[in-house]
């Protein structure tokens, strides 16, 4: 018997189950481990090799990703003008309304942050959910300064009434990626949601941004 092997399959499950503890990104069985292998001892010698224009000229990997990031998100843009296209004034007022549905009453503020907008962007977004009766703004019980923006009962209808075409929009968006693809682009992603977020809560001004967070790669 080679116990060398087991060893190495035993540490190597030990390590699925550790990093997949958190996020739970694949299912905690046979099929889930079996995928995160797939993705996690893929040879990278495959992935040296990828091309993309420009980089023969020098183009680098960095300024490639920001320009596909760029991309994505108009396509996404485009695809969810098609949802409630009569309805919604873009989609920002669904994608509001699925976080007060899913997180709950927030504040303006922290509504807007979870969105990663502009203060002046997110208002706009509010005061027209407020407008359309999707949302109402109640004050606190604990603190009468405080006030929290809510999802309605016309929110919640309005939501679901097109919450097929929203979810069409999202299934268009992921494309022609396979499931492990798929998991492996939401760890990445995620880890790069983290980095940001970390700087961009701490509400620093446009002129230091950059540098600062320059800095802190170095």
């Amino acid at each position: 018997m080679n116990f060398d092997l087991i060893k190495a399959v035993v540490e190597l499950v030990q390590q699925f189950m550790e990093q997949n503890e958190d996020k739970a990104l694949y299912s905690n069985d046979i099929q889930g481990f079996t995928e995160w292998v797939n993705v996690s001892c893929k040879d990278n010698s495959e992935l040296e090799g990828l091309s993309w224009v420009g980089k023969e000229s020098g183009r680098s990997s960095e300024s490639i990703i920001n320009t596909l990031l760029i991309r994505m998100g108009r396509y996404a843009k485009t695809y969810s003008r098609s949802v409630g296209s009569s309805v919604f004034s873009s989609q920002d007022d669904f994608i509001y309304l699925i976080g007060l549905k899913m997180m709950g009453p927030m504040t303006k503020m922290e509504l807007i942050k979870r969105n990663v907008h502009e203060k002046s962007s997110g208002i706009l977004v509010i005061n027209r959910l407020i407008h359309n009766e999707w949302a109402e703004q109640t004050v606190s019980q604990k603190d009468k300064r405080t006030k929290y923006i809510q999802i309605t009962e016309k929110g919640l209808a309005i939501l679901q009434e097109h919450m097929d075409e929203i979810r069409k929009a999202s299934k268009v968006v992921v494309g022609n990626l396979t499931h492990s693809e798929q998991m492996l682009l939401i760890a990445i992603l995620s880890k790069l949601d983290e980095f940001h977020d970390s700087f961009y809560r701490m509400n620093l001004k446009n002129g230091n941004l950059l540098d600062i967070v320059y800095r802190k790669l170095n």
